[in-house]
Order: C-alpha cells, then structure tokens, then sequence
C-alpha cells in the first residue's frame, strides 16, 4: 500500500505542477537558472565519460574479433550501434541520476527543512510549478547533452581505434557508416524525452515530499538515485521493446 500511496502522489504532484503557473518574469529566470545547474553544468562529466567510454567500447570489440574472415569495419559498426542505441541515452541517464537527481532533491528538501516551502504557500505562490515545473522545461534540452555524447563516443572509438593499432581510420568510418538507420537516432531521442522528464520529477517528489532533517536529505536524495534508475532501466526495456521489436 505504500508504494501505491507514493505512485499516487507522484501523479498528483504533476497534476498540481500545471496549475496556478508562476508569472512569466519570474518563472524565466528560474528556468534559466535551471538550465545552467542541470544542462550546462554536466557538459564536463558527461563528455569526459562519453570519450573514454566510447574507446572502451571499439578496444572490446576489436579484441574480440579474432576471425580474419570478420571486416575490420565491425569495429565502427558496433560502437555506433552500442552508443547511439544504449550507452548515450540509457547509460548517461543513470549517471545523469546521479549528479542532477540528487542535486534537484537535495535543493529541494533542503527548502522543506528550512521551510522555505512553507513561505511559498503562505505567500500564495504554487510551490510544485515555482521549484518543479522550470526543472521539467529546463530538461527539455537535455537531448542536448546526449547528442554530445553520442558524438563523442564515436569519435572517443575512433581515436581508440586509430591509435591502438585494432583498425585503420578508413575502416572505422566504413563501419559507422554501414548499415545506418536514421530510426534509431529518433529511437535514441524518444527515450532521451521520457528519462528527462523521469529526471526532472522523481528527484522533484523525494525532495518536495521528505520529512526530518539535514540527515533525511541525504537519504533522500539516495533514495531518489536509487528509484530513478530503476524506472530509467524498466522504460528503457518497454520503450525498446515497443520502438524496435
């Protein structure tokens, strides 16, 4: 009962965060805001991350080739397939979970513990659409980071590739070019939307929600990594399932 109890109030949350919007003055500069802590501020991770992941990826699968009769351009053809697919969308999402989720609950519960909701709603001001709503816009361009990293990790495989000795350039880029399906970019971006958004609210409702103090934070904000990740991996099963089968 519950977790049906929280399923319920997490739907209820995005319901009240629609209604009563702040003014359009305040919420710009809030969604702004937003987007230099969520957006702007993970360029740094998340391209360091796709880089050396994306090597990672093509130095796996060129020493897994044994076969002379295999093309050296599988190489490309499976990092662009790994990345694009799985490891830009999904695999970023979950570390996303890590630094914007528990950032967006723990700035958020640190409000209700110092009570600064409370003086929200005394002042008349919807809390969910003022703290939550600009959260939401801002994520919008998240797809943003996730084309980065997708650009990234290809090139991170090609200079892997290259330098290592497993393939020559004109192979891998023979390899990514191979077989190419423009779906699967638009699949990529369709997940992207859904895990913003997962993003933007789970965090939202542990940290809007919470109860205690300064320590209560800090479980919350686990708590919130924890249960974002696990809905991130269960739509990703059923949106692959649903776009690609």
């Amino acid at each position: 009962m519950t977790y049906l109890s929280n399923i319920g109030a997490y739907f209820l949350m995005i319901v009240e965060m629609f209604r009563k919007p702040t003014k359009w003055r305040v919420m710009r500069e809030l969604i702004l805001k937003d987007i230099d802590d969520l957006i702007i501020n993970s360029l740094g991770i998340v391209s360091f991350i796709a880089f050396f992941v994306g090597g990672v990826v093509t130095i796996q699968t060129a020493l897994n080739i044994d076969s002379p009769l295999i093309p050296k351009s599988l190489v490309g053809f499976a990092t662009r397939q790994s990345i694009i697919l799985e490891f830009a969308p999904t695999f970023i999402s979950i570390i996303m979970a890590g630094k914007v989720g528990s950032f967006i609950t723990s700035s958020i519960g640190t409000m209700r513990v110092t009570e600064q909701i409370d003086a929200l709603e005394v002042m008349g001001i919807n809390s969910l659409n003022y703290l939550v709503f600009p959260k939401t816009i801002a994520l919008l361009l998240y797809p943003f980071l996730i084309s980065i990293a997708m650009f990234l990790g290809i090139l991170g495989g090609m200079a892997a590739c290259v330098y290592g000795g497993f393939s020559t350039l004109e192979d891998y880029i023979v390899g990514i070019q191979t077989d190419f399906t423009p779906f699967h970019v638009t699949y990529a971006f369709i997940k992207t939307f859904v895990f913003a958004f997962l993003l933007a609210t789970i965090p939202s409702y542990h940290g809007y929600y919470m109860k205690g103090g300064a320590l209560e934070v800090g479980k919350a904000s686990t708590t919130s990594f924890v249960w974002t990740s696990v809905f991130i991996i269960l739509l990703n099963y059923l949106l692959t399932q649903m776009l690609l089968s």
